[in-house]
């Protein structure tokens, strides 16, 4: 299969996938739409970032029936961000029909407003598997109509110790349902979850290309103290205008981020325990440019799709090689060259003699008495973010806050970067040469002929 129109689909949803640049089909797509197409279950081993989202979600909006208002697709996830980050394409594939509502069940957040959510009805749940137990329990979610599961990253929610809740959310879907199990690796755990709730499902195994080829890897041993030091000179050194920092805790991503700050750089962390409008507020300052190092953990970061990515640092070796491979797969993407490195302590040598084992090579050691001597150079960030207090709920639009910028304001539209929206407030990247200004006209303006108010980030 070379083409999508190979596949069958509706001419509605050919034309929304040339529209939103889907040229041709990557393998995960090749391999996994003609048995969801043909509504097979599907058990699928694929890397982030390997287009699965599509091969799960175009099978699935092509089988809805907008006008039956009742939840006929349900995607589970492991964390709050690949949640979101579902959803948004799912909305984007859904404008082949029309009046689909996606709706995003997460944990961090009130759960007031999700009922009220759900009480309008809704054909897609995109959420974490707790939260959506809790609506199952309170009676205010129903799958009795369900027509497609999706298990996305099922070995990372197994990881996070969810086999009990997914077990029961399993046990309240139609058996008729069809089931599409997408995973990054092939443990026990997701065959025996695969056995017990998928009926004859396809096996589609699409190994990823050896991205390593493009990703430089360096390794440094250091004592325990010049953690910081070597992280500032690899971040001098590199000069990256985005990079992330892999810490093992949450104290660990928050310690390591207060330093880099005090030194200068434009550094954010981002961990399980931050509330949902912070994360918000990190992921999107990292996307627009407005902050140029992401300190974060192994869990926050699954799912995470980070374009142009130049530098992965691990803080401190990663638990195993898989999560090695993971981690620092997130650079070097679409054939750029990328930097992946890391840092130890000698205690830690055995973890690296595990990952030389794995791979079956030798890691490549750099020189710490240079890298610890290496001149201070915080990257200044390209963009600052401006907070709005009104967003969906308010009926904000990003073309409202452009214009309050390009017209009253007068500030150039080539100055004003991202602008995400979300329920209740609206991030939008302005250059770091107009933002003050912009800041002074937001402040004493209006937007959609409103008074709201701003602030930086």
């Amino acid at each position: 299969m070379s083409s999508f129109k190979e596949l069958g689909l509706s001419s509605s949803m050919l034309t929304n996938l040339d529209r939103l640049g889907f040229t041709e089909p990557t393998g995960i797509q090749i391999e996994a739409l003609p048995p969801a197409m043909a509504g097979r279950d599907v058990i699928a081993m694929a890397q982030t970032g390997s287009g699965k989202t599509a091969a799960f979600g175009i099978p699935l909006i092509e089988k809805l029936r907008p006008k039956q208002f009742a939840v006929q697709a349900l995607v589970l996830c492991p964390t709050r961000e690949l949640a979101d980050q579902v959803a948004k394409a799912l909305r984007e594939l859904a404008r082949a029909k029309e009046n689909v509502k996606v709706l995003t069940l997460c944990g961090g957040v009130s759960i007031g407003p999700q009922i009220g959510s759900l009480s309008h009805g809704a054909h897609i749940i995109v959420g974490t598997p707790g939260r959506v137990e809790d609506h199952l329990r309170k009676g205010t979610l129903a799958l009795d109509q369900l027509k497609t599961l999706v298990l996305d990253e099922a070995d990372r929610m197994l990881d996070m110790g969810f086999e009990e809740v997914m077990t029961s959310i399993l046990s309240q879907t139609p058996s008729s349902r069809q089931t599409l199990l997408f995973s990054a690796t092939w443990p026990a755990p997701i065959r025996t979850l695969s056995e017990r709730f998928q009926v004859d499902p396809a096996d589609v195994r699409v190994e990823a290309a050896d991205s390593t080829a493009t990703i430089e890897e360096l390794f440094y041993e250091i004592a325990p103290d010049q953690q910081v030091t070597a992280v500032a000179g690899l971040l001098s050194r590199f000069q990256p205008t985005a990079s992330l920092v892999f810490c093992t805790t949450k104290r660990d991503c928050d310690d390591l981020t207060a330093e880099l700050q005090h030194l200068g750089f434009a550094a954010s962390a981002l961990h399980g325990d931050l509330e949902q409008k912070d994360r918000d507020g990190t992921l999107a300052k990292f996307a627009n440019q407005s902050c140029t190092v992401l300190v974060a953990t192994d869990v926050a970061a699954r799912g995470l799709d980070i374009k142009g990515l130049p530098l992965v640092i691990n803080a401190e070796p990663a638990r195993d090689p898989e999560v090695y491979t993971h981690r620092i797969g997130r650079t070097g993407r679409a054939g750029e060259q990328g930097h992946a490195v890391t840092l130890c302590t000698p205690k830690q040598g055995h973890k690296i003699s595990r990952l030389e084992s794995a791979r079956g090579r030798a890691a490549v050691w750099g020189d710490t008495s240079k890298l610890l001597a290496e001149p201070l150079r915080p990257v200044t960030p390209p963009m600052k973010t401006l907070c709005l207090a009104g967003g969906r709920k308010e009926k904000v639009r990003p073309g409202d806050v452009l214009g309050a910028l390009t017209g009253d304001a007068g500030i150039p539209g080539s100055a004003v970067g991202k602008i995400d929206l979300f329920d209740f407030q609206c991030f939008v990247a302005v250059d770091v040469d107009w933002a003050d200004k912009a800041l002074a006209r937001l402040e004493q303006g209006k937007v959609k002929g409103r008074k709201i108010r701003v602030r930086y980030l």
